[in-house]
Parts: structure tokens; C-alpha cells; sequence
């Protein structure tokens, strides 16, 4: 229904993208991904016709309407129900039933539907215009990273809604179980180009990458036989008796295609610095209970628990449940109201929390920022951390009063970084990064052999890192030892519970009946897994064997053998084709398995 050709943009001396071409047919379901500042929302603003393209063009159907977030919020309605029936068709300006169930499940009571939107906080004004959009249906929606401003409930929702999405849909997202969720295909822009391919977000990169590895052999490759070729040129230029074979070798090696080398892209990449502790526990609270003066009374009331040296602990719950205050409870940054916090004698946290963007010092540069959160003797390594932290050269010395709220919570992480520790209180820390970025920050958690604790409402970070969780939710705050899908198992979330979108539990029933339940369904679930690691068996010796495949054509042609060269382009053919049908059942086998998972009533991981 959409269709670009040749698609060309740019800003100044930078190419986002240059002679770009796709199409977007009837019901497809796109996640758009790359890396921050690669020309994703620069892309949906060409798609919207917000900005016109440089080159090319994108044509759609007539009448064919396209729907996105405005970037200014006005109200022209009382109230927020009012203004959610703005969005309605004709001929539904009264289902005012639709917008309410949107509204719901964005995080609005029944009370707030009277309320004035300017009541409301920046969030909150999105999800209002959120709804208005939603309850529009436009043929295609456009969500650029819905789910900044949304808590981990409303992002199920949302995903759960948009499964249902009648038309076309593209979204940017930095959260890939929402993503995954939610697109069947992934649409990438990766160095200038823009591509298509069938799957998730795992399955573009694993053929980014392998595609990426098969052409630097072929370069490694090229560049042996070209040197071989100047070699025998040079050695034997000046001999008439071998003039022919010497004009014969010029020839070839001006009909060789030149392959540059790649670009080496700048990624987050980094591991927080470790100060060994002895203990076993390194910090207890014991019946702690804080609530702010004029707020709501206790956001948190008799907590306990203890936190042992090298537990990785996720902390769950919808906004305003008092996370990130527990958070700062645990860091001393607050005093408990009533209980106390005792922590080891060499307990060295550091702190991620985005709220602390103002203690920033304005006038410092980036390395000079970074720079105090070092020991004097190891100020050097402020460059160097700021270059993890993606501000390489030039861009280690911008000014902190210059830099846009994402790279501040940069600096704040690379503050983290720069201070070794044996806690980690983290606060979002995925906020603000892209797909690649959050999956640093996932690979550093995992190699990290101290304590974490990790405010999130990414599903696929929680479901990657955390052993155990705080919940807060229905006022209450307490441990769950096991992991984020056990307690989606096995407790749930009460709002969920209550609108019927999950499954009901019940106190009734007994860890026996739980884990029986568990094993029937892994017994239905079995044949498919089985399916699904063979097929990831097979994609992976394929890919292998379709690089080796590549070394031995480039071996053939260094001997100039043609019969040989014709015979494994063949077999090389044969092996890609293989791969893509390998990759194809692949997702198929998938698919079906996210469906099992839903009618044996499984919360489904979308990663």
C-alpha cells in the first residue's frame, strides 16, 4: 500500500539514507530499526509527508490515510474522554465504549475520564493522544517508541491491542519484546541502506551479521590474490617472454571488484568495573516505610529483604508504585520513615537514575563530567569511557548545557561505568538507547559478578538478567524469588487479572497443581521446541557452511579455475537457498509455537 524508490535524505554532509527502495503491502506489520541517528524518525517523517524526501519518491493509494503522534499536543475538548472521541470515524462519534477501553489500558481510571488533559503530566498527555489516534484507524499507523512513556502494563497492553491492528503498522521501538511482539517482519537501516526481511529483530541481525563476516573474508581474500597478482606484475614487467601473461594478470585485476573495507560503526560497548566485596549479603532492609509528605501514604510499607553479592534483582511494577523511590531508598539517597537499611562495611554502589540529569555541572565537557567520578590517578580514562559511552573525539568535548536528554543519561552511565562497585541501583537504564545499545547493556549485567538492582519495563531485560524480583503492585511490595516469567506464571499482574486479559489465579491453587500444570504444558510444548532448536541447529551450520563455501570460491579463483569456480558458485546457491528456506520454517515453527503458548495461556515473551 506504500511503495519508495530510490529513496534519498540526508543533513548536511550526513547520508542517512541514498537510492532506498521498499514496499509495504496490505497488513504487514513492520519494525523499524537502527541505530540512533541512523534516519528512523527521519523515515517516518517522509513516509507521514511531514518533509519531503531529497531524491525519489513514496506514492500510496488515494485516500489512503496515515496515522502518527502529533509532535504538539493541543486540547480542544474539556476532558480527556472528550478529546479521546475526537479521534472517532464518522459514524462512531458515539462508541464513546472504544475510547474508554483505549484509555483503560493506557493507565486511565474511570475517574480521570471528566479530568481536564492539562491535569495531566507530559506521559500521560502522550497516552491521551495516543487513544485519540488508536480509536482514528488509520490504513497506516506509525508509533515511533510508544512505549517511552508508558509502564510495563500498558506496554502488554498496547502490544495485546495492536496483535489485533486491521491495517498496515510500523513501529520504532528501543524495547524488543514489545517489537517482537508485535512486527512480523524488520525493517533496518544500516549503513545508508534500508531492508526488508521476514522474522524478528534476531533474525536481521544474525544475517546482518553473517552477511557482514562473509564479506570481510571476501575482502581478506581479494586483497591476498590482488597482492599475488601486483606481485608477479612488478617482478616481471620488464620480461618480454612473459609480456602476454603480465598484460593478461593487468587485465584481471582491473575487473576485480574492489571491496572496501567496512566501516567499523561506533556501538555502546563497555563492562561496569567490579569491587570485590567478602560477604555473602551485602546489604538488608528490615521492615522499611517511606511515603512523601502531602503523597500518597506509605509507597512503601514493611518491606524486607536481604541481597545477597551476586544477585540480579528486577524491579516491577506500573507508574507511581513507588520503584524508583525504593531505589533511592536502598542507594541512602532517602531515609525510611520507620525500619532501617544495613549494608556491608565495603559495600561501593553506583547509582543510575535519570532523574539526576540536573546535578550534571553545565559547564563541564563530557570527559571532564566523567571525569569526576574517577580517582585522580585514573583521570586519564575519562576519554576512554566517554568514547564507550558512544562520544568519540570531538564529541567527548561538547558541554553538558548543550546535550539532549538521551546523551545526558549517557554521561550519567558512563559516570557508572567510570566507579567500581559491587551494587548497581539502575533506573531505566535502557530509556534512551536503541535495540543494539540495550543489548550492551544486557551483555555487560550478565558479566557482571557483582549485585544489581534494576528498575525496568523492558520484558526482554527483565527476562535476560533478573534472577528474582521486587514487585510493587496493589499497594504492596514484596520478593519474588524466581524469574519474570514464573511470576507472570504463577502470581501475574492484577490489572490484568481484573480486565480478563490474562489469565486468572487464584490463591487456591497449590504449588503441586502449579508445577503439574507446568509439565503438561511442557509436554505440549516439547515437539515444537525440538523443531525450533534443530531448525537454529541447521540455520547455524548452514551459515557456516555457506561462508566456507565463499573461502573455497575465492581460493578457486586466485588458481584461476574455472570449472571449479562454476561448480561451487552452484553448491554456494544451493546452501543460501537452503538457508532461507531453513529461515522461512523457521519462523513458521515460531509463529505456531507463540500461538500454543497463548491458548495454553502462557504470557508470551515477544523476544
Amino acid at each position: 500500500m506504500i511503495t519508495a524508490v530510490n529513496l534519498t535524505k540526508s543533513f548536511g554532509n550526513q547520508v542517512l539514507f541514498e537510492g532506498a527502495s521498499f514496499s509495504l503491502g496490505p497488513g504487514d506489520r513492520l519494525g523499524l530499526v537502527g541505530r540512533n541517528g541512523s534516519g528512523k524518525s527521519t523515515l517516518f517523517s517522509l513516509i507521514a509527508g511531514v518533509e519531503p524526501p531529497d531524491g525519489g519518491e513514496i506514492t500510496a493509494p488515494k485516500g489512503y490515510r496515515i496515522g502518527c503522534l502529533e509532535q504538539e499536543l493541543r486540547w480542544k475538548k474539556p476532558t480527556i474522554l472528550e478529546e479521546g472521541c475526537r479521534g472517532l470515524p464518522a459514524g462512531e462519534k458515539e462508541d464513546t465504549w472504544k475510547v474508554k477501553k483505549i484509555l483503560s489500558g493506557l493507565g486511565f481510571s474511570e475517574v480521570d475520564f471528566d479530568r481536564s488533559p492539562a491535569e495531566f503530566s507530559g506521559g500521560y498527555r502522550t497516552r491521551i493522544a495516543l487513544a485519540r489516534l488508536l480509536v482514528s484507524r488509520p490504513d497506516l499507523l506509525l508509533l515511533d517508541e510508544p512505549t517511552n512513556f508508558l509502564d510495563i502494563l500498558s506496554i502488554r497492553w498496547l502490544a495485546g491491542f495492536l496483535s489485533f491492528w486491521p491495517g498496515e503498522l510500523m513501529v520504532i521501538s528501543h524495547n524488543r519484546a514489545f517489537m517482537d511482539g508485535v512486527a512480523t517482519r524488520t525493517m533496518g537501516i544500516h549503513r545508508g541502506a534500508i531492508r526488508v526481511i521476514n522474522g524478528p529483530t534476531g533474525k536481521y541481525y544474525r544475517q546482518i551479521g553473517a552477511e557482514e563476516e562473509v564479506l570481510e573474508r571476501r575482502r581478506i581474500n581479494d586483497e591476498k590474490i590482488r597482492k599475488k597478482e601486483e606481485e608477479f606484475i612488478n617482478r616481471f614487467r620488464a620480461k618480454a617472454r612473459r609480456a602476454s601473461q603480465v598484460q593478461a594478470r593487468i587485465k584481471r585485476l582491473e575487473k576485480m571488484e574492489l571491496i572496501d573495507r567496512l566501516q567499523e560503526i561506533e556501538s555502546l560497548d563497555f563492562s561496569f568495573a567490579h569491587s570485590p566485596c567478602p560477604g555473602k549479603n551485602i546489604l538488608t532492609a528490615s521492615g522499611i516505610t517511606f511515603s512523601y509528605t502531602g503523597g500518597p501514604p506509605h509507597l512503601v510499607e514493611d518491606f524486607s529483604f536481604t541481597l545477597a553479592a551476586d544477585d540480579k534483582v528486577g524491579v516491577i511494577g506500573p507508574n507511581g508504585a513507588g520503584k524508583s523511590t525504593l531505589l533511592r531508598l536502598l542507594a541512602g539517597r532517602l531515609e525510611p520513615l520507620v525500619g532501617e537499611i544495613r549494608t556491608h562495611p565495603r559495600l561501593r554502589a553506583a547509582v543510575f537514575d535519570p532523574a539526576s540529569a540536573g546535578t550534571l555541572h553545565p559547564g563541564l565537557t563530557v570527559e571532564e563530567e566523567i571525569a569526576r567520578s574517577l580517582p585522580p590517578a585514573e583521570r586519564f580514562r575519562s576519554r576512554s569511557i566517554a568514547g564507550k559511552m558512544l562520544f568519540s573525539r570531538d564529541q567527548a568535548l561538547k558541554k553538558i548545557e548543550v546535550l539532549s536528554g538521551g546523551e545526558k543519561c549517557r554521561v550519567l552511565l558512563g559516570k557508572v561505568i567510570a566507579e567500581p562497585a559491587n551494587l548497581l541501583l539502575l533506573d531505566e537504564p535502557t530509556h534512551h538507547l536503541d535495540l543494539e545499545s540495550c543489548r550492551a547493556i544486557i551483555d555487560a549485567l550478565n558479566g557482571y559478578p557483582g549485585a544489581a538492582l534494576i528498575v525496568s519495563h523492558d520484558e526482554h531485560l527483565l527476562r535476560r538478567t533478573a534472577e528474582k524480583l521486587i514487585v510493587l503492585q496493589g499497594g504492596t511490595v514484596r520478593l519474588f524469588p524466581g524469574t519474570y516469567d514464573e511470576f507472570l506464571e504463577e502470581v501475574g499482574w492484577e490489572d490484568e487479572e481484573l480486565s480478563g486479559s490474562a489469565p486468572r489465579r487464584t490463591a487456591s491453587v497449590s504449588k503441586k497443581d502449579l508445577r503439574r500444570e507446568r509439565a503438561r504444558r511442557r509436554e505440549i510444548l516439547r515437539p515444537l521446541e525440538k523443531r525450533i532448536q534443530r531448525l537454529e541447529s541447521l540455520i547455524g551450520r548452514s551459515e557456516t557452511a555457506h561462508a566456507e563455501k565463499t573461502d573455497e570460491l575465492v581460493a578457486a579463483s586466485l588458481k584461476q579455475d574455472a570449472g571449479e569456480i562454476v561448480r561451487l558458485t552452484r553448491e554456494a546457491a544451493e546452501i543460501k537457498k537452503v538457508l532461507e528456506e531453513n529461515y522461512e520454517e523457521y519462523c513458521r515453527v515460531h509463529n505456531k509455537y507463540e500461538s500454543r503458548l497463548v491458548e495454553l495461556g502462557v504470557p508470551v515473551s515477544g523476544g
